[in-house]
């Protein structure tokens, strides 16, 4: 589909055909992203989703261990209570 680039002050844009938008699942804002000379418009994601199912799909390990320990202190071992 070719598109005509409108002005929009000293920008471009484009009008996005409905049925591309519904589509596409684009509400009210969008990604953009540049790949390979390519713009990419995609539907924007709200902050961490999709970061739950991550966690779930990694699942739990018995054998998890802090990577950098020895972080302890006298404050730690004398006046801080867990």
């Amino acid at each position: 589909m070719k598109l005509e680039l409108v002005r929009i002050g000293n920008s471009r844009g484009i009008r996005i055909p409905k049925p591309i938008l519904e589509h596409c699942r684009l509400v009210d804002a969008v990604d953009l992203q540049i790949e390979n000379d390519r713009l990419v418009i995609a539907p924007a994601r709200k902050p961490r989703e999709g970061w739950e199912e991550a966690f779930r799909a990694a699942g739990a390990s018995h054998q998890d261990e802090l990577l950098m320990g020895g972080f302890s202190n006298q404050f730690d071992q004398d006046e801080w209570q867990w």
